[in-house]
């Protein structure tokens, strides 16, 4: 039985097949994308779990297909590229990815991670669930709708800086290091340095706080520790 279906946005088409027959193996049905511009347009127009997508694509890069999947939907994406640069790991994180693997990788690593993903964001917007909501520090979280609003403004969030921000505010005080953060956010203990991650999205976190002209950040860097989110 097939559990979710992902699109894989990928031009070299072994790569794609490899990953494809590996997610199958796992019930995760993938369908492949070669084109940047078709991919973007499946990815608008289609149901789909997750996405998966190479940053060097014919017509549209990677960098763009996340821009313009993330102005409309909030489903986990997933950047895979041969590009190990930190600037560019940066830049696809802050155009809305939730993740960056960098080739060449296993794919069982892959898969681990797309299954990781999709359960958080199955569990985080399941049919059914209660309105709940968190507040403090003139931040209101809506759960079940997923939205935050800053000083009554509400303010746009990715599917993992949201899942930061509200695992932040339902522990706050308390010291968090980035490994841990990732082995909770990302349901997978610290691949090759990947908790660069948890940085970034921090940061992103920060700055929309800021956009929404809350003065007093709530969470706090503590040097060589990690993160606190002050209540």
């Amino acid at each position: 039985m097939v559990a979710s279906r992902i699109l894989i946005i990928e031009d070299d088409l072994s790569i794609a097949e490899l990953q494809r027959d590996y997610l199958e193996i796992h019930s995760i049905e993938a369908d492949i994308v070669t084109d940047g511009l078709e991919g973007v347009n499946c990815a608008l127009n289609e149901d789909y779990a997750l996405i998966v997508i190479d940053l060097m694509l014919p017509s549209m890069n990677g960098f763009e297909i996340c821009r313009r999947i993330r102005e409309v939907k909030n489903i986990p994406l997933m950047v895979v590229s041969a590009k190990k640069e930190d600037v560019d790991k940066i830049r696809a994180l802050g155009l809305g990815a939730d993740d960056y693997m960098t080739k060449p990788f296993s794919p069982s690593e892959l898969v681990a991670r797309v299954q990781a993903h999709i359960k958080r964001y199955k569990q985080l917007t399941g049919a059914g669930q209660a309105v709940e909501y968190i507040e403090m520090n003139n931040i209101v979280v809506d759960k079940a709708a997923r939205k935050v609003y800053v000083l009554g403004e509400e303010i746009t969030f990715t599917t993992k800086e949201f899942d930061l921000l509200v695992f932040f505010m339902e522990h706050p005080n308390r010291v968090w290091t980035k490994e841990q953060l990732f082995r909770q956010l990302w349901y997978m203990d610290d691949l090759d340095g990947e908790v660069f991650t948890v940085v970034v999205h921090v940061g992103r976190i920060r700055d929309k706080l800021k956009k929404g002209k809350l003065s007093d950040l709530p969470i706090e860097t503590i040097w060589g520790s990690g993160y606190r989110f002050n209540n």
